[in-house]
């Protein structure tokens, strides 16, 4: 099958209604379009260099945490929460009481994303590990009604308050299976002569137009994309999360994968696509190389503090994972007593690590800022 010959599916009349039903993709292709190949070698070489990047910056643990959080964040912001990167940095108990819901849909993602990227290391990535990663999404959020952990067993629809006005209409709930199955075999068919860029691009559009759960489908769709580039060894660690791009292109990101529907326009969706991972790695090589000098700078402020030098290292390591504290936290992850977390704390306000955020007496917390920009 030529890309550029590729047929997407039909429509087929339901009652009242009219599903799209996809073709299957595990068969074999071939990329018979000099742009997209062109594309195809300069995502490869940013993503090769992000991988490479990654693996020479010592700790880079205490980083990919912030990126899992923005990921979440711009996801769960794609299907219209409110919460922003400082917010999910914040401690639920800091959350006013009418954002919590979005706040914890985005906790729920790192959280899925994480459990997810740990069962990769004894878990192929298969249709049981995106169904897992789904209950985690979904659990005790605004979602939780909705079969978490299970593929659909009834009609869902895109836009429109029902199925007779509905912008776009998945595949029947017969086929769901079916499809989803023929997905897992195509991520893994060694025989399909497709680059993996191209493979997990494909993927994505078609994980998408069967939207296999009731609620949940755009974020496990992303989080697919990272899954596959850890699974098959495109990125030693999960540091590529293309939602940000498709969240400051919300409109580009729905318009092309409609009209690989509506048009068979397969090249378009996977131009964008591309164009998404090369500029994305490319920012997350920008944003480390920012991170190390950040880091550089910071450790040279904090041996003006002499004998409290290694107690402080400890704590801006800290810091790298959880840029937003309060006393209590400090005390508990440095297990210090309250009056010495004070006394850090205030040496790093000193210093400008700190900024007080509050403007209170009491109960202050204290922000990471010249950090948290680097991914806001």
């Amino acid at each position: 099958m030529n890309i550029s010959g590729f047929k997407a599916g039909k429509l087929v009349q339901r009652y009242q209604y009219k599903s799209f039903e996809p073709n299957l993709i595990d068969i074999p292709w071939q990329i018979d379009n000099a742009e997209l190949i062109m594309l195809l070698s300069q995502a490869n070489i940013k993503l090769g260099e992000l991988n490479a990047f990654s693996q020479l910056i010592p700790d880079v643990d205490f980083f990919i945490k912030m990126h899992v959080l923005k990921e979440g964040t711009k996801s769960s912001r794609i299907e219209g929460t409110q919460t922003n990167i400082d917010e999910a940095i914040q401690k639920e108990e800091y959350i006013q009481p009418e954002k919590k819901d979005d706040w914890q849909e985005v906790q729920n993602y790192v959280e899925a994303m994480n459990q997810a990227i740990e069962s990769l290391e004894h878990l192929p990535l298969s249709n049981r590990l995106l169904k897992q990663t789904h209950e985690t999404l979904l659990q005790g959020v605004r979602g939780t009604h909705k079969l978490p952990g299970e593929f659909r067993q009834s009609q869902n629809w895109i836009g429109g308050s029902s199925l007779a006005d509905a912008i776009f209409v998945p595949p029947h709930p017969d086929s769901v299976n079916d499809l989803m199955a023929d997905v897992e075999k195509f991520l893994h068919n060694e025989n399909t002569m497709v680059p993996p860029l191209i493979k997990i691009g494909i993927a994505h559009y078609q994980f998408e137009t069967i939207h296999p759960f009731l609620d949940g489908n755009g974020r496990i769709g992303r989080l697919l994309i990272t899954l596959y580039l850890v699974s098959n060894q495109l990125l030693y660690k999960p540091t590529l999360y293309l939602s940000d791009f498709f969240e400051k292109n919300k409109s580009f990101y729905y318009d092309n994968l409609n009209r690989v529907r509506t048009h068979n326009d397969l090249i378009q969706w996977l131009k964008y696509f591309l164009e998404g991972v090369r500029s994305t790695s490319e920012n997350s090589i920008q944003t480390f190389k920012s991170i190390i000098a950040l880091r550089g700078d910071a450790e040279n402020k904090i041996i003006s503090l002499g004998k409290k030098q290694a107690l402080a290292k400890s704590f801006l390591q800290y810091l790298y994972r959880k840029p937003i504290v309060d006393t209590n936290d400090v005390t508990d992850a440095l297990s210090v007593k309250a009056s010495t977390a004070l006394r850090l704390i205030d040496d790093f306000i000193t210093l400008e690590i700190l900024t007080e955020t509050t403007g209170f007496k009491r109960n202050r917390i204290f922000a990471f800022d010249d950090y948290i920009k680097l991914f806001r």
